[in-house]
């Protein structure tokens, strides 16, 4: 993704002075300027919505909180500017995403899946592409993307490279002339139902498992192509997870991403970038319930003082506080470097979704507990964080698969292993 500073204005959002956070003040003054102007936008556009799109319909999407957040430029985050966008990196998006997951860790999926989308035109570096497909975000109208890699059978296979061979039933594509017919489907794509298009990996007709793994971009309103019903899911209700099923879709040969084969390299670059972050997503999560506990905790008497005078509670505050805190270095120092180092590393934005997911899940579940019976009821919006919780697990790799980038990289240079 392109790291050319630049910035959403601050003040064109009406950001309030009081909004400036000690935690965060290492950032560089553009990324600054973003934080608060999306933590305004959060407040602003998106917390009055919550309820709502917690208990909407599953199929139910928010079309005008998009056309707001496109308005605010979180649709073209990191487009280029010379395709009219605003030019930032992993680190931008990883702190606007962290913002929008505090208030609503759907709707920040809903921007972060479109930028996801967006990752393999900007990775190409194929002025073709990026000029056919950039400047859709900057229009009048709000666009959206998504990234499509999921399958049922093939599972983590498509993610770990060295277990691409062994990838089952993977939607395939098959030359036809200066075309691919692609056949097959993808499912539980954020944004699929919709989006304007979707980055397709594929595997080449012929190559074993996921070996010859491509990435294609497929307008989704190209013939053949089916968007299934929307996924009726725990959390993150806010945005919409779909099958797409594929039936010899004809893709032109120029909508290659990175040349034929070389969809594995461009997953595993984006998944490096992604993953800070998504890290960033359940560090957003985390802060949102810990906010809910903190307010309670000052306000709730017992004992003649407020419970976080009480010994038992500071523990527990100081130690959610601490564990937001680290998890939010972490996620920074993996966008830092996602940002500056090419390929981007693997061992960093790996650790950081590891730990924050972990945590996401440790601090909500403690907030809720000092909620007591208040936490657990629907509307006051404590268990919609613990709901959310569990979500970055899923997506970008499972602790499990984290588990082996980390250890990976630990053993990459023991020649005794």
């Amino acid at each position: 993704m392109s790291s050319t500073a630049h910035h959403l204005d601050a003040h064109d959002l009406g950001v309030d002075d009081d909004l400036s956070d000690p935690a965060v003040t290492l950032l560089p003054p553009d990324i600054e300027r973003l934080r608060l102007a999306v933590r305004t936008f959060a407040r602003n556009e998106v917390q009055p919505r919550v309820g709502d799109l917690d208990q909407a319909p599953a199929e139910q999407f928010d079309w005008d909180l998009v056309r707001a957040g496109h308005a605010a430029g979180l649709l073209r985050l990191v487009v280029p500017r010379e395709y009219g966008g605003l030019g930032h990196g992993v680190l931008g998006v990883a702190v606007a995403l962290e913002e929008l997951a505090a208030v609503c860790a759907g709707t920040a999926l809903i921007f972060g899946a479109t930028m996801l989308g967006q990752a393999p035109v900007l990775l190409s570096g194929d002025p073709r592409l990026q000029s056919r497909f950039l400047p859709l975000f900057s229009g009048d109208e709000p666009v959206l993307a998504c990234n499509a890699i999921t399958e049922d059978q093939a599972g983590c296979d498509l993610l770990v490279p060295e277990n691409a061979v062994h990838a089952r039933d993977v939607l395939t594509a098959v030359p036809d002339g200066d075309h691919y017919l692609l056949t097959g489907r993808k499912r539980f794509i954020t944004n699929a139902k919709v989006a304007h298009f979707a980055c397709v990996y594929a595997n080449l007709a012929g190559r074993p498992g996921a070996t010859g793994l491509t990435c294609f971009v497929v307008p989704l309103d190209s013939a053949g192509v089916t968007r299934g019903e929307v996924a009726d899911k725990l959390g993150y209700r806010a945005c919409l997870g779909t099958e797409i099923r594929f039936d010899r879709v004809r893709v032109p040969a120029e909508n290659i991403v990175g040349g034929e084969g070389n969809g594995m390299l461009i997953n595993v670059q984006q998944m490096n970038m992604a993953r800070a972050t998504v890290a960033a997503v359940s560090t957003g999560v985390a802060r949102g319930a810990f906010d809910l506990a903190r307010q309670w905790c000052g306000e709730r008497v017992q004992g003649g003082v407020p419970l976080y005078r009480h010994q038992f509670t500071a523990r527990k505050l100081a130690e959610m506080s601490t564990k937001i805190d680290a998890a939010r270095l972490l996620y920074l120092r993996a966008a830092r470097l996602a940002d500056s180092e090419i390929p981007a590393p693997s061992y960093e934005p790996a650790a950081a979704k590891l730990f924050a997911d972990r945590i996401a899940i440790e601090v909500a579940s403690e907030a809720m507990s000092l909620l007591g019976a208040r936490g657990y009821l629907r509307g006051g919006g404590m268990e919609k964080f613990v709901r959310e919780s569990f979500g970055a697990r899923i997506y970008e790799g499972t602790p499990e698969v984290l588990a082996l980038a980390i250890t990976d990289s630990l053993y990459a240079d023991d020649e005794d292993f």
